[in-house]
């Protein structure tokens, strides 16, 4: 199969940790562009991709300058959240598909607008294709009651993003909500919020198989956890990976990091569903748009003071 020729715009510490070392080892896409306004973050993604030695991989100020001048595939957006919609738009008008980085926008009306584009982006919930998140969905029941727990912390200072505006609540919870959709099958109606701050978020979601709980921190070691058990308190099953031992672990183990290979695996499904293949464990808008009428809904309880809202329709 001819590799996909993949655009990428957003050349941040996501991009260049992540998506320049996965894409130079997913196979069945080729990276051909990217695009950012800083000529310095250009130069970082190239270098950590390689392409700033083999002159493969042309560099742009802006999406504008790449749709214009490039002949992509698809275009992956690593950008702050404000700008999805305008570039997603632009590139579905020329007939690019798109994947969009979480957050998909800054609120589900963002996300609604990108679902009405033609064709709707995909979404980048790349925990999807974390292996341990794989294996604790493959165990968990087609029905049942379930209670659910689910941690995403890192310390953001150590992360070292280039633009950090975004809360806990809309920089970890949308990965955190399409968990708790994506594992269980389940749909939230309710959410009550405990706690909304910069840098911690925890929310109780009423689901229709049982109750979910997801922790966000954002000043935190890093850590990331699923706990399921049943209607009963059995366990059914669990995933954790860093943590204080965890991280010791990360620092014995071999081979690439565990952002790198879930992004891998997410340029290759990319790769496939361009190709018109099926790839239902992408993220799609209609997931974007759910996980932010969640974000939304936990805001609206944060202000009444920790009242259970309910969660807009999708």
């Amino acid at each position: 199969m001819t590799p996909a020729r993949i655009g990428l715009v957003g050349c941040g510490r996501l991009a260049t940790v992540g998506y320049a070392p996965a894409s130079r080892a997913a196979t069945g896409i080729e990276l051909v562009a990217v695009a950012d306004p800083d000529h310095r973050r250009r130069a970082e993604v190239l270098a950590a991709h390689g392409g700033l030695r083999s002159g493969r991989v042309m560099a742009f100020r802006s999406a504008a300058d790449l749709l214009a001048a490039v002949e992509v595939d698809a275009l992956v957006l690593a950008t702050p959240a404000p700008l999805h919609v305008a570039d997603a738009a632009r590139a579905v008008t020329l007939g690019v598909p798109v994947l969009v980085e979480k957050p998909p926008a800054e609120d589900v009306g963002g996300a609604r607008a990108l679902a009405a584009l033609d064709p709707a982006p995909w979404v980048g919930f790349n925990r999807r294709f974390d292996a341990g998140a794989r294996a604790v969905r493959d165990a968990v029941p087609a029905a049942g009651d379930l209670h659910v727990t689910l941690v995403l912390s890192y310390r953001r200072r150590s992360w070292g993003a280039h633009v950090a505006h975004d809360d806990a609540l809309l920089d970890l919870g949308p990965h955190l909500v399409d968990w708790a959709r994506w594992l269980t099958g389940a749909e939230v109606e309710t959410v009550t919020a405990t706690e909304v701050g910069p840098e911690r978020a925890a929310l109780e979601l009423a689901t229709d198989r049982g109750p979910v709980r997801i922790w966000a921190r954002a000043d935190g070691i890093h850590r990331e956890a699923i706990d399921v058990r049943d209607g009963h308190g059995r366990a059914v099953a669990q995933h954790v990976v860093g943590g204080p031992l965890g991280a010791v672990r990360g620092r014995l183990q071999r081979g690439p990091h565990p952002l790198v290979r879930s992004l891998t695996a997410q340029l290759e499904a990319l790769g496939r569903a361009v190709a018109g293949h099926a790839e239902p464990d992408l993220g799609t808008a209609a997931d974007g748009v759910a996980a932010m009428a969640v974000i939304d809904a936990a805001r609206a309880s944060h202000a009444t003071g920790g009242e259970a809202v309910a969660v807009a329709p999708s």
